[in-house]
């Protein structure tokens, strides 16, 4: 055994995982105090191993409790009264039971009576209903817990309340003015406006000097109140997918009802009203060629005709007078019809004679027609009297109800919210199977149609010989056709109007197809609705629930065309005879309309003179209780005298034959063909057939078949299935013991029965699906006592036990294969469930067991199932005593007796699972399939077993026998092996076995002895570990795993099973050598650390071994989250939901309320703090950035976990550990400790994985011991500390409220559709998916009816999947979303809030503590930097002020970053609308100036900090309130004004001077607020302030910065980029001032190649400030490194703009840095950048692809615009902007703010004069200008991005004429070039930039002439030069140079400006320099020719001819023009002349 146990040891621990082995070894060798700790715990045990559970029964038995009585104790062990057995009285439907009274039942109809009459026997799980299984936390339930919440108050959600100030546009501070022009307001009026405002309310013990634990333990009362009881509550509910523990109780067992609809006959007229009519209705469905339901008769006769039969008329039940009845349809298809038939009383004459008077005769000409009408009333008259009892067919008609159904409607189709909702178990349970039909085109639903009223008006007259169905069904099928046949027909006319609507719910006055009153019945009287029997199209699977006994009998036809004599009209009566004389007919045949309700004897109707007569009517009748051998139909045939003769009767009978019920004890239905006597038949005839020629009688047709009949039963008594009647009967001769017994031929003795009961088991598997379920209670209870109940056979006990469960797996198979369509997600099928929960009860009639077993049944059972176990021991040993002397003795006391006792009680559990664990492969693989049922019935035998033999008080361990705990351990360990072998072949079946045996070992741990049951699940657990190994796809393996720890966990005593109140025995360390004691010290206590502690938060081996279950799931989590596990998304998704859905379950458990316990609770899951926090680096990233998160960890890691491998060499002992064979370095299943390498790059989680994980973190730090968490605060390591502290970070980010907005706007897209895209995509590559899941979600998808959206996958729409599934969500859900998730954000902030506090204490006194205390203050800067309610900052901001006066070296000593960090957020909330946020934050920074005053007077920095903080804050937060910033500062001052403790120091004169410098900056800033809309005027305010802080150079680039994040909002990315430039030039003068560094840029210089503006920065210098003067340049950005960041951005914000060239020259400045630093990490990238731009730039050349912008000259006239007035700016606008959007936009936005019709464009680009303008209008005049560059300046900008880089100078053109057109003839044309120099180089750090200089030219017409000659001339050049060449572009420059027909041409050109030489010689030059002109263009024309005709095809030859003859002809028009010689040419003149762009006759103008 030991060494067996040795070998297991060490095969697991070849599952050691390298990275563990690592870990292990390095820090053996390390000795890393820390670390040692981790490795005695949890490396005891790995976590792939499942530790040995404590024996839990012992555990209860030797711990006492140590709590006193309460709801602590109540957590040591289960209720008392957690079972308890319940009996249900059976729901009975009507007020009568209808079941048969009479005494001598035989025993099958007793049984059946039985069975329909027992109370359900329910085992009930007092508590179950608090499991997660059975009160699931859904949206709706969180919703309804929801109710009640406080709202919190949020900043963001508060509406602003400040004014515009944009509405008096006079006033002079209103004026955008200019911004470089204004002075900053003097500080006068700041002064005098702050002290005239009033403060908010002070916080009275503020100024106390208070003990700090005074002030702690006052902030923590303060933080206890007010707090949310339940934090799960306000999370999303867990995803319903994962809920594989899910079930329900099944709904009990129900009469099966179709869709119900309700026909109101209402009335029925003739034209004419002479005699009664007759209707009947039925549903006919002609695709299945079928009638559907059973007749209903109605009379609408009024009392006169009805008096007309009162000679026949008995006085009439009130039964037959419905009018209305409820037809069920349970396969709704287009193809039912509703028929109506109607009859009249027989007379002489044939249906058509009879017919004539209703068609013809019209109500409207009664007068006319009174004689005839009289006659025939008299004739009718007669008729009743004489033939009243009898009908004939008169007229029928058929309403079409899918026609009714879809042309009315359904009432409300559109879905609700839940449109996709699946139907409940109850809904799909009673709809049946017919689910199926649901689908395609017949889709077709009764069950919800607008209720109508039809007036049926033609009716078709009966033919004789077509009245039989199958002319119906040939009738109907023709109706649907459009040329139907019928239509043709005259029809009978009258009106029938009928009411036909859904059937309500409890409808009252209904009687039930057996005339029972359906409750409610309110009074006997009242007029009833009948329930009119189904007859489903197709087979219909339900048990039956009650009592049902019903024959009906349709006679088809009769042939007596050979029978001689008078017989024409024929009548059949029929009757049911229990005895063969006539008074022995029984009142058994159901009346029909008004009269009695039960008849002896019926008739057909009669068809006039047919002597072979088709009938369609049907019989009903009710079979008696019990049936014998004498009962009998009898048919006698009447011929019926219509006319009345003397002495002619009026019947006589010709005919007679009859129907044996009974049949070899069965039932006979069916069609009969029967031969008919002319004879009465002799005496005993009933027990013989008609068949048998009976001697000396006289047959019609020689003995033939002539009388065509069928009859049906509807029987919850006779199966009508001979292997059902066959077992039936067997079971019941072998409880009567009536032997010999008859069966069928043969006749059975005692001998044969055993064999014949043994072949009948074994058939059942024969019987018919439709009968076996309806019967499948009664078969199971047979079954069932025929295993319990062994039968005795000639004295001898039979053992059935292997038959009768094979059966059993053979039932339980068939019915779930027909019910496979109402299966639930598990793949139970509801009615076997209902069979186990309702009616399963252990054989014995009464609920009572024989107390005690004798002590002999144990042991002999022992003995017998010691050696090899045979399949049957018990029948092999009765056969060998029966067959060797079937007439022995048995003496009393020998061993026969002793097995008969054995035998007589054996108990259906151990049975079963002796059964199954011996079963033979074919019959295990169907219990396999259904281990489900099997399970249940043996976990009820079981629970009945205890209740019903008081074995409850017995201890679990004496409750079972031992070999019955051996077959389940058997049981247990075959199926999982089953599970673990199917998982590849057949997941949905491993799937649906594994959730089996979860359920089934859960439900034992409410019975059994729970440490047996707990070695059970971990002996499962090995088995599942050992097929990892070598599994191929071990995420599906896990994936199942984790579904069974899950269904486990999901026990409603899950606490107690954990034994939370044992206190955990320390860990026996496996060496108290140096690892366990000396080294154990931590980073805060000088002591040794508490091993129980650290075992309590570890997922140690005690932890793990005690809290069994919770230490499954947590590992089961932990192996989940393991970097190197397979699937993890799907895993993290699954394991982490797990966790979250119990803490949930734990959140709403009523007994867990009390705050002890649910501290107890929490205690169950500490190791889960320790896994959050390992797995931080690979949660998703929630604050921005991704340096945020494990950044307080690296800050606190002096030393990263002794890793073996982190200095590069690896060291040799672990190289030797993992190159070693035992262990696989692939393997997947270590835990990640610390941030290894690995951890890191495993697979992330979701967001919403992380959410949940981080949620369900924050749960265990709230319930848990504040005392317990502070005393494992004080045992971690310092990095761990850290990434507690990151962990806590992260939190904050995750839960941040995001605002109503956010809600608002969150409307169209699956956010978190995209969330799960990735998990959903492993699943399909890694094949785990299972079949369940899939299943279940296709089900989801799959709305009931099958023709709806399919609306799953719209799940959640928000970020986090919020609470609704629609997508349009109304103002309410909107606000309860809100509502709810600031809850979270508070509450969530809060838990860390008191977790920071317990660090703090923690720490006090540790030396470390100034690292811990500033990543504290981190995590606390960070919450009060996020968006809070007001709730938590008053607190938040408490906390902070009692760290401040607790550590001020925090602040004031070590890192400035943290000062200024919280002077940025204090301010910020000093800005507060909320006034309580205001108080408290006004008081921090009070306390803050005091403070840092204390500390040494030096006011200074916290002075220059709060300055900074009020200029960023202004710059970027968009809705700032100045007003509560000004009331904030009020307060403050108010403050310095009350300190007695500093009033004689220089404290309250530095506050008050502070005060007011901020309240300048402030006002200084309401413009920008005016200005928010307007992006030009903003970014000109904030460059003004920028300049205003020239000499604060942390002010400046604070500013700077502001304005890039604007400009990047804006989308500016070129300007952002300039800001960063200009930011780092300003650092580079500051650090060149510092020291000379050769790496580093030598001050703004350096960066004049990226921009020529940068000098500005060169402002700084010694003069205005020494580098070392405290609070200067203290920023991080002043830095080597904060250099290095600016100019990343830089570059990454010129990457955006596409200005690839720039990048170059930035990383020319950075890369020496770099290089200083030996930073190859970013070198690489750098460089990696520098290809990708560099890349851009070559494929990108021709600079069309990127667009830098488009430049507009914008001018402001009039006094409207205030210092804008006459200001030219040049605007920099988005590439390819229109002049119609700019114009559209700065039109649109100045109207806005004048008002309409104020503004106007001026829509030329001419010179404007003032005088003219309206002075009480704007005007705007635009121009579009492009860049220009001078001739040499072209030299250098040969590229196009050197063309639009460093713009001054822009040029736009006018044309004008002489006089004032814009254009006229050549000869007058003139042109205006007007260029301007902007104040700075585009780009530049705003879009805008003031024109400061402007000149003039202009052209004359000859000048204007040349231009556009040059422009055509290279238009020209730049088309033949093209490379590659393109034809198309040729030709049309070509057409338009040489063409004939262009309009002002070139020859229009030279006609007008050369065919006269020039009078003045001043113009000489300009003709010469035409004439070139032309000359150049007439050689390009000509190689443009050549190109072309290079270029062109064939077809193209014949117009580049006609293009040659065009330029030819050009060439002759022009030579004469070209060569005339000019007179001597001017001496060249001053140079002035030779500037074409100075000469003198410009006009210049400066501006």
């Amino acid at each position: 055994m030991a060494a067996s146990e040795r070998r297991a040891f060490a095969h697991k621990i070849n599952r050691t995982v390298a990275a563990e082995v690592r870990k292990q070894v390095s820090r053996e060798r390390s000795g890393s105090p820390h670390s040692s700790r981790r490795s005695s715990s949890s490396l005891g045990v790995p976590l792939t191993e499942v530790i040995e559970p404590l024996d839990f029964e012992d555990v209860l038995l030797s711990r006492p409790p140590e709590v006193e009585p309460g709801p602590l104790r109540d957590l040591i062990e289960f209720p008392a009264d957690d079972l308890e057995l319940l009996k249900q009285p059976r729901e009975c439907r009507t007020t009568e039971s209808g079941v048969p009274e009479d005494g001598k039942l035989d025993a099958q109809v007793r049984a059946a009576v039985e069975m329909y009459s027992e109370d359900w026997v329910i085992v009930r799980r007092r508590y179950q209903h608090l499991s997660t299984a059975y009160s699931p936390i859904t949206t709706e339930t969180q919703r309804e817990r929801q109710k009640g919440l406080t709202c919190q108050v949020f900043e963001q959600d508060t509406p602003g309340d400040e004014r515009t100030g944009l509405e008096d546009v006079d006033d002079s501070q209103h004026c955008s003015g200019s911004p470089e022009d204004t002075p900053r307001s003097s500080g006068a009026s700041g002064v005098f406006s702050l002290r005239n405002l009033a403060a908010d309310s002070l916080l009275p013990t503020l100024l106390e000097r208070a003990a700090p634990e005074d002030v702690d333990r006052r902030n923590e009362a303060l933080r206890r109140q007010h707090r949310a009881p339940a934090l799960l509550t306000l999370y999303p509910a867990p995803d319903e997918d994962e809920a594989v523990e899910r079930c329900s109780h099944p709904e009990p067992p129900r009469e099966h009802f179709g869709q119900r609809i309700l026909v109101k006959c209402l009335s029925l007229k003739f034209e004419i009203e002479i005699e009664p009519i007759f209707g009947t209705l039925a549903l006919y469905d002609v695709r299945e060629k079928k009638k559907i339901s059973e007749n209903f008769y109605f009379d609408l006769n009024s009392d006169s005709v009805k008096g007309l039969l009162r000679a026949h008329g008995t006085h009439p039940a009130i039964s037959t007078l419905a009018r209305s009845a409820i037809f069920s349809v349970t396969y709704p298809s287009p193809d039912i019809f509703l028929v109506v038939k109607l009859e009249k009383v027989l007379q002489q004459g044939d249906i058509s004679e009879c017919c004539e008077p209703y068609m013809v005769m019209k109500e409207a000409d009664t007068v006319k027609n009174k004689e005839k009408l009289e006659k025939l009333r008299l004739a009718a008259e007669q008729f009743c009297t004489r033939l009243g009892r009898y009908r004939m067919p008169f007229a029928w008609t058929a309403v079409h109800l899918a026609n009714i159904v879809s042309s009315v409607g359904p009432q409300d189709r559109d879905s609700d919210s839940e449109g996709e909702r699946r139907p409940t178990w109850a809904e799909r349970r009673r709809r049946g199977p017919q689910d199926r039909s649901y689908s395609g085109d017949d889709a077709c639903s009764f069950s919800s149609f607008r209720p109508a009223t039809l007036t049926v008006t033609n009716f078709f007259k009966q033919e004789a010989e077509r009245l039989s169905d199958e002319d119906l069904f040939k009738f109907l099928a023709d109706m649907r056709r459009p040329s139907s046949l019928l239509r043709r027909l005259r029809p009978v006319t009258a009106q029938l109007k009928i009411d036909i609507s859904p059937a309500p719910e409890n409808l009252h006055f209904c009687l039930s197809p057996e005339l029972l009153h359906v409750k409610p019945y309110p009074d006997p009287r009242g007029r009833p609705t009948k329930e009119i029997l189904e007859f489903p199209a197709r087979e219909v699977y339900a048990p039956h629930t009650c009592y049902r006994n019903l024959l009906f009998v349709y006679p088809h036809s009769l042939n007596f065309s050979s029978r001689q004599g008078s017989v024409r009209n024929l009548a059949v009566r029929i009757q049911y005879m229990a005895g063969e004389d006539q008074s022995q007919a029984l009142p058994v045949i159901f009346g029909k309309s008004s009269c009695s309700e039960f008849a002896r004897e019926a008739f057909t109707p009669v068809v006039y003179h047919n002597k072979s007569p088709e009938f369609y009517e049907e019989f009903k009748l009710r079979l008696p209780a019990c049936v014998t051998e004498n009962h009998h139909l009898f048919f006698t045939f009447y011929h019926v005298s219509c006319q009345p003769r003397p002495g002619t009767a009026l019947e006589t009978p010709v005919g007679f034959t009859w129907i044996p019920l009974l049949q070899h004890g069965r039932l006979r239905t069916g069609p009969f063909c029967l031969p008919v006597s002319v004879d009465q038949p002799p005496p005993s005839y009933s027990v013989l057939t008609p068949d048998v020629a009976l001697p000396g009688m006289r047959w019609v047709d020689g003995h033939k078949g002539v009388f065509s009949v069928e009859l049906t039963a509807v029987s919850s008594v006779h199966p009508q299935d001979p292997h059902l009647d066959k077992f039936f009967t067997l079971v019941h001769v072998l409880e009567e013991g009536i032997f010999p017994f008859r069966l069928k031929e043969t006749v059975l003795s005692e001998g044969t029965m055993e064999q014949e009961l043994r072949a009948s088991l074994a058939a059942l598997r024969l019987a018919s699906p439709e009968p076996l379920v309806a019967f499948s209670h009664h078969v199971l209870d047979k079954l069932v006592r025929l295993v319990v109940r062994p039968p005795v056979i000639c004295g001898q006990m039979v053992n059935l036990g292997r038959g009768a469960f094979e059966a059993m797996a053979h039932v339980a198979s068939l019915v779930h294969r027909n019910l496979e369509a109402v299966q639930d997600s598990r793949g139970h099928c509801p009615l076997l469930a209902a069979y186990v929960h309702y009616a399963f009860r252990l054989p014995g009639g009464d609920l009572g067991l024989p107390g005690e077993v004798p002590p002999a049944t144990v042991q002999a059972a022992t003995l017998a199932r010691g050696a090899g176990r045979p399949a049957s021991l018990y029948l092999a040993r009765s056969k060998s005593i029966s067959s060797s002397n079937p007439d022995l003795a048995v003496v009393p006391g020998s061993v026969d007796d002793e097995v008969s006792r054995i035998l007589a009680s054996k108990l259906l559990h151990e049975e079963l699972a002796l059964q199954w664990v011996v079963s033979g492969s074919a019959v295990r693989e169907l219990v396999l399939q259904h281990a489900w049922f099997f399970f249940q019935l043996m976990v009820k035998s079981m629970e009945l077993h205890l209740l019903l033999g008081q074995r409850l008080d017995t201890p679990r361990k004496l409750r079972f026998p031992g070999r019955f705990l051996d077959d389940i351990a058997a049981l247990v360990a075959s199926v999982g092996l089953e599970v673990i072998t199917r998982v590849h072949k057949d997941m949905e079946l491993a799937e649906r076995l594994n959730a089996s045996l979860a359920f089934f070992l859960s439900d034992l741990l409410s019975i059994a002895d729970r440490g047996y049951i707990f070695s059970l699940v971990r002996a499962h657990y090995k088995q599942v570990a050992t097929r990892l190994q070598s599994a191929p796809n071990p995420a599906a393996l896990l994936t199942l795993r984790m579904d069974f720890t899950r269904i486990l966990c999901s026990h409603e005593h899950y606490v107690t099973l954990n034994l939370p109140c044992c206190p955990l025995s320390p860990p026996a360390s496996p060496s108290p050598s140096v690892s366990s004691t000396t080294s154990q010290s931590s980073t805060f206590s000088s002591q040794a650390p508490d091993p129980k502690v650290i075992s309590m938060f570890e997922l140690s081996g005690p932890f793990r071994q005690q809290h069994f279950l919770s230490g499954l799931l947590l590992t089961e989590l932990a192996l989940a989250l393991d970097p190197e596990a397979e699937g993890a998304s799907l895993l993290h998704k699954k394991a982490i939901t797990a966790v979250h859905n119990l803490l949930c379950s734990h959140d709403v458990d009523s007994r867990y309320a009390d705050a002890t316990v649910k501290a107890k609770v929490a205690e169950l899951y500490l190791p889960l703090l320790s896994l959050a926090r390992d797995t931080l680096p690979r949660l998703h990233g929630f604050a921005e950035g991704s340096g945020q998160r494990s950044r307080l960890a690296s800050m606190l890691d002096s030393d990263t976990e002794g890793e073996g491998d982190i200095g590069g060499t690896i060291n040799p002992s672990v190289a030797m550990a993992i190159a070693g064979g035992p262990l696989a370095p692939g393997s997947r299943t270590s835990i990640s400790q610390g941030p290894s390498t690995a951890a890191r790059s495993g697979c992330p989680l979701s967001a919403e994985s992380s959410r949940t994980l981080l949620v369900c973190v924050l749960w265990v730090l709230k319930n848990a011991e504040p005392a317990l968490l502070q005393r494992w605060a004080a045992d971690l390591a310092l990095p761990q500390l850290g990434r507690l502290l990151d962990l806590l970070y992260l939190c904050l980010a995750a839960f941040e409220y995001k605002g109503k907005k956010a809600f608002e706007r969150i409307n169209s897209l699956t956010f978190k559709k995209s969330l799960d895209m990735k998990a959903r995509l492993e699943e399909a590559i890694l094949g785990t998916i299972g079949a369940r899941q899939e299943m279940v979600r296709r089900s989801r998808e799959r709305s009931p009816f099958g023709n709806q959206e399919n609306v799953r996958w719209r799940k959640s729409v928000t970020h986090w999947r919020q609470t609704s599934d629609r997508v349009d969500k109304t103002k309410d859900e909107v606000e309860h979303e809100a509502l709810v998730d600031g809850n979270l954000a508070t509450e969530a902030s809060l838990v860390v809030l008191d977790m920071l506090e317990i660090i703090v204490q923690t720490v006090m006194l540790s030396e470390a503590r100034e690292s811990i205390l500033g990543a504290v203050l981190k995590v606390v800067l960070y919450s009060l930097g996020s968006a809070q309610s007001a709730l938590f900052l008053q607190h938040g901001l408490a906390t902070q002020r009692a760290l401040v006066s607790k550590f001020p070296e925090l602040l004031f000593e070590e890192d400035t970053e943290l000062c200024a960090d919280l002077c940025l957020r204090l301010l910020r909330h000093c800005g507060s609308r909320i006034s309580t946020i205001r108080t408290h934050a006004s008081a921090s920074l009070y306390l803050l100036m005091r403070q840092n005053f204390e500390i040494g007077h030096n006011f200074a920095r916290v002075k220059m900090l709060v300055t900074m903080s009020l200029s960023s804050l202004v710059g970027t937060t968009q809705n700032f309130s100045e007003e509560h910033l000004r009331r904030s500062l009020k307060t403050i001052l108010t403050y310095a004004e009350e300190d007695l403790g500093l009033r004689d120091s220089t404290f309250a004169e530095q506050v008050q001077d502070l005060m007011f410098n901020l309240h300048m900056i402030l006002t200084d800033t309401v413009k920008m607020k005016e200005h928010q809309e307007d992006p030009e005027m903003l970014m000109d305010l904030m460059y003004r302030i920028a300049r205003g802080y020239q000499g604060s150079p942390d002010l400046r680039l604070t500013w700077l910065q502001n304005m890039a994040s604007k400009h990047a909002e804006l989308g500016n990315h070129a300007e952002a980029a300039q800001c960063m430039v200009h930011a780092a030039a300003l650092v580079a003068e500051y650090l060149a001032l510092l020291e000379d560094s050769r790496h580093l840029p030598v001050g703004c210089v350096s960066f004049q190649n990226v921009s020529s503006n940068v000098l500005e920065e060169s402002a700084i210098s010694d003069d205005i400030l020494s580098p070392d003067e405290e609070g200067f340049c203290s920023g991080k950005n002043f830095t080597d490194l904060g250099l290095v960041g600016l100019l990343e951005q830089a570059a990454a914000y010129f990457t955006m703009g596409g200005l690839y060239e720039a990048v170059n020259e930035v990383y020319k400045n950075l890369i020496p840095i770099l290089e200083a630093h030996r930073d190859y990490k970013k070198l690489a990238a750098v460089h990696g950048k520098l290809q990708e731009a560099f890349t851009k730039i070559m494929h990108q050349s021709s600079g069309w692809e990127r667009v830098f912008g488009t430049y507009f000259r914008v001018g402001f006239y009039g006094a409207r615009f205030g210092d804008l007035d006459e200001q030219e700016f040049v605007y920099k606008e988005p590439s390819i902007t229109k002049l119609a959007e700019i114009s559209h936009r700065l039109e649109e936005f100045y109207t806005e703010r004048f008002g309409d019709d104020v503004v106007e464009i001026i829509k030329d680009s001419n010179p404007v004069d003032k005088l003219k303008l309206d002075p009480q209008k704007a005007y705007i005049q635009i121009t579009y200008v492009e860049p220009h560059f001078d001739t040499y300046e072209l030299k250098d900008r040969v590229t196009y991005f050197d063309r639009n880089y460093g713009l001054r100078a822009f040029l736009f053109c006018t044309p004008f004429t002489p006089d004032g057109r814009a254009h006229g003839e050549l000869a007058e044309q003139h042109k205006r070039k007007t260029l301007l120099s902007t104040e700075h180089a585009f780009p530049y750090i705003k879009t805008r930039i003031r024109v400061c200089h402007r000149e003039e030219t202009v052209l004359t017409p000859v000048e204007v002439a040349i231009e556009d000659m040059q422009k055509k001339t290279r238009e020209l050049a730049f088309a033949t030069e093209q490379d590659p060449p393109d034809a198309k572009m040729l030709q049309m420059v070509l057409q338009g140079s040489v063409g004939p027909t262009v309009n002002q041409g070139p020859l229009e050109v030279a006609q007008v400006f050369l065919s006269e030489i020039p009078e003045d010689p001043k113009l000489f030059r300009h003709h010469n320099k035409l004439r070139l002109c032309f000359k150049d263009f007439c050689k390009k024309c000509e190689d443009a020719l050549r190109k072309n005709k290079a270029l062109i095809g064939p077809d193209q030859k014949e117009y580049h001819r006609e293009l040659e003859r065009h330029y030819s002809r050009l060439r002759e028009a022009l030579q004469p023009l070209l060569t005339q010689r000019l007179p001597q040419l001017l001496a060249p003149s001053s140079t002035s002349l030779r500037n074409s762009i100075n000469r003198s006759s410009f006009r210049k103008t400066d501006l």
